[in-house]
């Protein structure tokens, strides 16, 4: 059976008349999006317009909610404590809930943005206020998550988690990303950013900056769309993928199929 996998991208980054990135363009790509949700950027008009993008282009709508850190776009870590976090969560994610609804949809994933989602994956603590905000709010979210806390909270909770692979991050040995400040955090060329990702896909493989292979299990491909050239990575990516026979679908696919290679 060929692989089945989810394209996704941060979308609706802007905030007023400032704009990130090229959301038509990933749009004619991605099957998922990652939708901000006011917190590091995004605002009422912007979420409405994305979101109905989103159901007029049939792409799945998931919240991408973040540290209150409007200036540091999410990046900076914050001594919140975890009921803040699950408070700040649901806050959002209620917020994007009610563009999706008034555009006859819903809100079929949750990620988190940023310094949250790289903290969520280590401290046990902050994923789960992640997923019982999940939980409490849609039991029928699915969690984007790297292998970590919150995947294991999200699961522990009943939650469907699918796992996301960055192609455009370097791993660490225990598979978790290389903090940004670090050099090599961040991969730039196309070739190397393609090559891993289609064998992240197709050979559950990624190699880390200790030169070692470590197995990866990538439900959905996260693209990035606000640096030079990412529009035509995307696509070069979405490309490559279809080439090696991978189905390119929205997540509830993807983990329908991977339920089904089980049974």
């Amino acid at each position: 059976m060929n692989p089945t996998v989810d394209l996704v991208a941060d979308l609706g980054e802007g905030f007023g008349a400032y704009t990130m990135g090229d959301d038509p363009a990933l749009l004619e790509v991605v099957s998922s999006a990652n939708i901000a949700c006011g917190f590091h950027a995004g605002d009422p008009d912007i979420m409405d317009a994305t979101v109905a993008e989103c159901v007029r282009r049939g792409v799945g709508i998931g919240a991408h909610p973040s540290f209150p850190d409007l200036r540091g776009f999410g990046r900076r870590a914050m001594d919140l404590t975890p009921a803040e976090v699950r408070t700040d969560v649901l806050y959002q994610l209620g917020a994007l809930s009610g563009f999706a609804a008034y555009h006859g949809t819903r809100v079929a994933h949750l990620a988190p943005h940023g310094r949250l989602g790289n903290l969520v994956a280590t401290r046990a603590d902050y994923a789960a206020a992640v997923a019982d905000a999940a939980l409490g709010a849609d039991p029928r979210l699915i969690i984007l998550a790297q292998d970590g806390e919150l995947a294991l909270a999200a699961a522990d909770r009943g939650l469907d988690v699918a796992i996301v692979g960055i192609a455009d991050r370097a791993y660490e040995a225990d598979g978790t990303l290389v903090p940004r400040g670090r050099d090599g955090a961040v991969i730039h060329d196309p070739s190397v950013i393609v090559e891993r990702t289609v064998r992240m896909v197709c050979q559950g493989l990624i190699e880390t900056v200790a030169g070692f292979d470590i197995p990866i299990q990538a439900d959905t491909i996260l693209l990035h769309g606000d640096n030079a050239g990412a529009v035509q990575l995307a696509r070069l990516i979405r490309a490559e993928l279809t080439a090696a026979g991978v189905t390119i679908a929205p997540l509830a696919q993807v983990l329908a199929a991977r339920q089904a290679k089980v049974a």
